[in-house]
């Protein structure tokens, strides 16, 4: 009996699945313990909003509102409860977690689910590499709540109770494709789209006409440096190109690059951490360029959420992290797929 000949309902499938999700119960339950322990204050963030987030490259579900005249309002699935968090911030709270599911579209595999559980946190007033250490933390915390010395994945391994390693992008680049990224950033963050393409080609990777800038410096950090992150031990992936951090803030040692980082353990990507950007102009400025380049690919783009904006302008001074529980879950248990370590999957259409 296998996944792809009956559905995750049926008994013989739950009973190899249980232990699993019996695990990741016990997951949430340390990771609300380890929280409250902090100061932590848990927070629902609604999961209709007017505004889904303006990241190119993230897709919503769309819905509407039926009002009580029988008018109609756009309404979007969150990608995330970013937007909400940050609102928190403004309105006085100082340490905010959120276990949320949320619901990206486009997006289907061993990694990907179109509804899933993010855990968000923020630290007003405390700078981002906190939250390297509370993302080490809470590797150590999933992997002995499982039982596990190591957490694994298609036969790749990390020990997440060592110190992680840390490589900026620059390092990461010029480690694995000999490419000196900061060498095709300007002052100002603008990028030389024309150097990286020739830097790309002498590494034998694709290069058409209509490639940005932005999807060379993917097509690189996909293709010749994440599978090499997170092996042994964890990997904190720091300092990204300015272009590629939309929602974080400048590095004061270097304008080209953001307060950003990623957290990686064998070869998967769990977290994505900003020194948040406050400054609502800028932001304003980023999500306008990111709906240009959403209409561009994708022929659509999402509404601003004004609120959200007028919040940044009274929100203090913070850090912020994302992290995906599911796949936690799965690295710590060993599980194969994303599937495997979520009690109700998302069914695959077979209505009639």
């Amino acid at each position: 009996m296998t996944h792809e000949s009956s559905p995750w309902w049926h008994p013989g499938l739950h009973a190899d699945r249980r232990p699993l999700l019996l695990t990741r119960n016990r997951i949430l339950a340390g990771i609300r313990a380890w929280f409250a322990a902090r100061d932590f204050v848990e927070v629902e963030a609604a999961a209709l909003q007017v505004s889904p987030g303006n990241e190119a490259h993230l897709s919503a579900f769309a819905t509407e509102a039926i009002l009580p005249d029988g008018g109609r309002e756009p309404l979007y699935l969150h990608t995330s409860p970013e937007f909400a968090c940050k609102k928190l911030l403004a309105a006085g709270e100082s340490r905010p977690f959120s276990l949320a599911h949320v619901f990206r579209n486009r997006e289907r595999g061993a990694l990907h689910h179109p509804e899933f559980t993010m855990l968000e946190w923020y630290r007003a007033g405390e700078a981002y590499e906190a939250l390297m250490a509370d993302a080490a933390a809470l590797l150590a915390l999933a992997a002995e709540t499982a039982g596990a010395r190591r957490l694994t994945f298609r036969g790749r391994e990390a020990d997440p109770f060592v110190p992680a390693e840390r490589l900026t992008l620059a390092e990461a680049f010029h480690r694995y494709a000999a490419i000196d990224l900061l060498a095709t950033i300007a002052p100002d963050g603008g990028t030389d789209r024309d150097r990286l393409a020739d830097a790309v080609m002498t590494r034998g990777l694709r290069v058409s006409p209509d490639d940005t800038w932005a999807d060379l410096f993917s097509r690189v950090l996909v293709g010749l440096i994440e599978p090499h992150l997170g092996q042994g031990r964890p990997t904190i992936l720091c300092e990204y190109p300015v272009s590629e951090a939309a929602l974080a803030r400048p590095s004061p040692r270097d304008p080209r690059v953001a307060e950003r980082f990623e957290l990686y353990a064998c070869g998967v990507e769990l977290a994505n951490a900003f020194g948040e950007l406050t400054d609502p102009a800028e932001q304003r400025r980023r999500f306008e360029a990111e709906m240009v380049e959403k209409a561009r690919i994708y022929g659509e783009r999402y509404p601003i959420d004004e609120e959200f904006l007028e919040a940044l302008a009274v929100m203090p001074e913070a850090s912020g992290i994302a992290l995906g529980v599911d796949r936690l879950v799965m690295l710590a248990t060993g599980a194969p797929r994303i599937d495997d370590v979520i009690w109700t999957p998302v069914a695959r259409g077979r209505t009639r």
